[in-house]
């Protein structure tokens, strides 16, 4: 592959052809888009999901087109064996992409213990051990990239959602500390923090004239998609960014 720009803006990079690459929480959203990225890459990739239907249909969909080879792992994320479980029987990997969250709105009277400990596990504490289970394969191969997702919904303060920006901001935390860790194997660690992105999913929340509204706040007069993300986790994860760790890199178009 040269490297070049596909139509939807994401760079080709070489040296991702053949890398075994990890993405959690891939078989929808910007998840989906992330695994695409990577599979038109040429990559190796393995997401793990707990959707089995959209996700064995997304496998389908990129077995034909693309050059990498695509595998699903049904499991649940907040299983902390099973996590441990699936990751070691895919072996040493050379990218984890850690970006299985979920966004539930709730209010501050109506959490308890349970919830928020639910909540912790899925939004933050997988992140701790996906990483923790693939940074020695990582250093066997001589270094590798961790890119976690964040949110720009706390830096906003946004209301109905106190624990998801509890946990997101904790990333932001566990990024700088795992990169300071991690650096002297050769092991990058980096977050990437979303603006509003059209998703299945956040059509749920969002109007039409909301989304005007948002668009209307940006900077840059567009919605955000799903390859706009990948195309920073994939440059996050190239060697194009091998001086890159412990920082955390927008695409947001701006949000004021």
């Amino acid at each position: 592959m040269s490297n070049t720009q596909r139509a939807d803006g994401i760079a080709y990079y070489p040296g991702l052809a053949g890398q075994r690459v990890v993405v959690s929480g891939g078989g929808t959203g910007i998840g989906e888009g992330l695994v695409t990225a990577f599979a038109e890459q040429g990559a190796e990739v393995h997401f793990l999901d707990i959707r089995k239907a959209p996700s064995e249909a997304l496998v389908e969909r990129l077995a034909a087109r693309t050059p990498g080879r695509v595998s699903f792992h049904a499991c649940d994320i907040t299983d902390t064996e099973a996590l441990k479980g699936v990751l070691g029987q895919i072996g040493d990997i050379d990218v984890l992409v850690n970006n299985a969250a979920n966004d539930d709105r709730h209010r501050l009277a109506d959490i308890t213990p349970d919830y928020f400990d639910e909540r912790m596990a899925v939004n933050l504490r997988h992140l701790v051990f996906a990483s923790q289970a693939v940074a020695p394969g990582m250093a066997r191969r001589g270094g590798g990239s961790i890119v976690n997702l964040g949110s720009i919904s706390w830096h906003l303060g946004q209301p109905g959602l106190a624990l998801y920006e509890t946990a997101k901001a904790g990333i932001e935390g566990l990024t700088r500390a795992l990169a300071s860790e991690l650096g002297a194997e050769g092991i990058r660690v980096n977050c990437v923090i979303p603006g509003n992105v059209k998703t299945e999913r956040q059509s749920r929340w969002y109007s039409a004239e909301d989304e005007a509204q948002i668009v209307a706040e940006q900077a840059l007069k567009v919605r955000i998609q799903p390859h706009h993300i990948a195309a920073m986790v994939v440059f996050l994860a190239s060697d194009a960014a091998a001086a890159c760790t412990a920082h955390n890199y927008w695409v947001d178009a701006g949000w004021l």
